[in-house]
C-alpha cells in the first residue's frame, strides 16, 4: 500500500502531525509520504489518502480544503482518512472532538472512513498578530500526543491489512 498524507499547515505542527503519521506508517510496514496539499498535483500514484489540516478560528487550513475539491474524483475511489489539528491544551486527548462545519462537509462528499482532532502547537517563532499574543499570553505550547497519533495509525494499517478500510 502506497499512503499520502497531505496537510495544510500554516506554523508547522500539522506539517509534523504528518511527519509523525508517515512514521508510524512505515513502522506498520506501509510506504508514506508525507506532502504539503498545495503541492499536490495528482493521488493516482496512492493507494489511501489521509488529509489533514491546522483548524484556525474554527475553519480548516484552505489548502486542505483545496485538496478535497481539486481531487474529489479520485479521492471517492480510494480510502481517506482526515485529521485536523488545533486544541491548544489536552481537549483532543480526553474525549473526541467534532469536526468542524467545513470537516464535516468534506467528510461527508468523500465518504471518508473518518476524522480525528490532534493537540496542535504553538511557539514563539509562529507567525501572525494572533499566534503571537495567544503564545505571549501563555496559551501556547505543543500539545500534539504522538502515542496518540500512532494508536490511530494503527488502526488504519489494520484495517487496510485486513482489507476492511472503508465505512462508505
Amino acid at each position: 500500500m502506497n499512503v499520502l498524507v497531505a496537510y495544510g499547515s500554516k506554523n508547522g505542527s500539522t506539517a509534523g502531525i504528518a511527519d509523525m503519521i508517515v512514521a508510524a506508517l512505515q513502522a506498520e510496514g506501509l510506504v508514506a509520504q508525507a506532502r504539503p496539499a498545495a503541492d499536490v498535483r495528482s493521488v493516482d500514484e496512492y493507494d489511501v489518502v489521509v488529509l489533514g489540516g491546522a483548524l484556525y478560528a474554527g475553519r480548516w487550513h484552505r489548502d486542505a480544503r483545496v485538496f478535497a475539491r481539486r481531487h474529489i474524483k479520485a479521492l471517492l475511489g480510494r480510502p481517506v482518512w482526515l485529521f485536523s489539528s488545533g486544541p491548544l491544551d489536552d481537549s483532543a486527548d480526553i474525549g473526541e472532538i467534532p469536526p468542524v462545519a467545513q470537516v464535516a462537509k468534506v467528510l461527508e462528499r468523500l465518504g471518508a472512513v473518518e476524522h480525528v482532532t490532534f493537540g496542535g502547537r504553538l511557539t514563539e517563532d509562529a507567525g501572525g498578530f494572533i499566534a503571537k499574543s495567544i503564545v505571549r499570553n501563555g496559551k501556547g505550547g505543543d500539545f500534539r500526543n504522538q502515542e496518540r497519533i500512532a494508536d490511530w495509525v494503527h488502526t488504519i494499517a489494520a484495517r487496510l491489512r485486513a482489507g476492511t478500510p472503508a465505512a462508505k
